[in-house]
C-alpha cells in the first residue's frame, strides 16, 4: 500500500533515499527567480524528428507543455540523455546558471551530500543541468478553450546519482511508483510538492526502481505567472537539477549534421532571444 505524506504539515522530510523541504526557497529568492523568468522565452518542442521519426504505431506529438534548458539542452527528439547507452549526441551545451541559483545549488548540494549515501552521490557529480517545466493550461487561439496538461506520466530521470527539484506556484500532487501502470496498489510514496519547496531523491529504490509522475497540480489559487509564453496559462514552475558528466556535453556545431538538421530550428528560435544560442548557430 502507498504512503500517505500529511499534507498539512509544513515538515522537513528525511527518509532513505529521499529528502522533502517544504519552504526552502526565502521570499527574496523566489521574487528574485521569478523575475529572471521573464526573460526567458520557453519552447515548444515536438518529440520526433525527420532523422528521428515515431517509432511503429506511434505518432508526431508536441510535448504538453513548454521547457527551458539551463546547462545543456536535452531536445526531446534527440531521446535526451539516458546512460549507459543514449550518453552521446544528447546533451548540447545551453545557458548557464544566474547567480541566485548558484547560490542556492551550492546549498542544495551540500544537502545532499549530507543526507545520501557516498556510493549514491558520483564522485564528480554536481547539479550543472536544469530542466524547466511550466505545468498549466494551452489555450486554443481560435476558441480560447482550455486544456489542462499540468501532469507527468511514469517516467525515470536517468542522469547518473541525485536529483533535486524546486517548486513554484500552485501545489503538486506527486507520486513514486513501482512496477506496471495497471497495478491499483504500486504506488511506492506519494505526497504534495509545495511552492518554494526543494524535493531530493536518490538511490537504488526512488532513483533507480521507482517510477515517479505529477497525477495533478492544484488550481485553487486562480493566480498565473506572467511569462513570455504563447496560449498557455503557467500555473506552477519546476526546476528539475540533475548532473550529466562535462564530456558528454556538446557544442551544437559538434553534432552529426542529420542532428544539427533535426533541432536547428528550436536554435533558431532560442536565439531570438538569447547571445549564447545566436552565438552558437554562427559558430555553425
Amino acid at each position: 500500500m502507498g504512503i500517505r505524506h500529511n499534507k498539512a504539515k509544513k515538515e522537513i522530510l528525511r527518509k532513505d533515499g529521499l529528502f522533502y523541504h517544504p519552504t526552502f526557497v526565502k521570499k527574496t529568492e523566489r521574487t528574485e527567480i521569478i523575475e529572471w523568468l521573464k526573460t526567458l522565452h520557453p519552447i515548444w518542442e515536438m518529440r520526433f524528428s525527420e532523422h528521428n521519426p515515431p517509432p511503429e504505431g506511434d505518432e508526431q506529438r508536441q510535448l504538453k507543455r513548454p521547457v527551458y534548458w539551463l546547462g545543456n539542452w536535452q531536445f526531446a527528439c534527440l531521446n535526451y540523455y539516458h546512460p549507459p547507452k543514449g550518453i552521446h549526441n544528447r546533451c548540447v551545451k545551453g545557458e548557464d546558471y544566474p547567480p541566485v541559483l548558484k547560490t542556492i545549488l551550492k546549498t542544495v548540494e551540500g544537502i545532499t551530500r549530507a543526507q545520501f549515501k557516498k556510493n549514491e552521490v558520483p564522485k564528480d557529480w554536481q547539479l550543472n543541468t536544469c530542466l524547466i517545466n511550466f505545468y498549466g493550461s494551452s489555450i486554443d487561439p481560435l476558441t480560447g478553450k482550455k486544456n489542462d496538461t499540468a501532469r507527468v506520466g511514469d517516467h525515470k530521470d536517468f542522469e547518473l546519482g541525485p536529483v533535486a527539484s524546486i517548486s513554484f506556484g500552485e501545489r503538486a500532487f506527486f507520486q513514486f511508483v513501482l512496477g506496471k501502470k495497471d497495478l491499483t496498489n504500486n504506488i511506492l510514496y506519494e505526497q504534495w510538492i509545495d511552492d518554494c519547496s526543494l524535493q531530493i531523491f536518490g538511490g537504488e529504490l526512488y532513483k533507480d526502481r521507482a517510477f515517479h509522475r505529477v497525477q495533478r497540480v492544484e488550481n485553487k489559487l486562480k493566480t498565473f505567472f506572467d511569462l513570455n509564453v504563447q496560449n498557455f496559462e503557467t500555473r506552477r514552475i519546476n526546476f528539475t537539477f540533475r548532473y550529466v558528466p562535462k564530456e558528454h556535453i556538446i557544442e551544437f556545431q559538434k553534432l552529426p549534421k542529420e542532428l544539427q538538421a533535426d533541432i536547428t530550428p528550436y536554435m533558431e528560435e532560442l536565439a531570438l532571444n538569447s547571445d549564447h544560442f545566436r552565438k552558437a548557430l554562427a559558430k555553425k
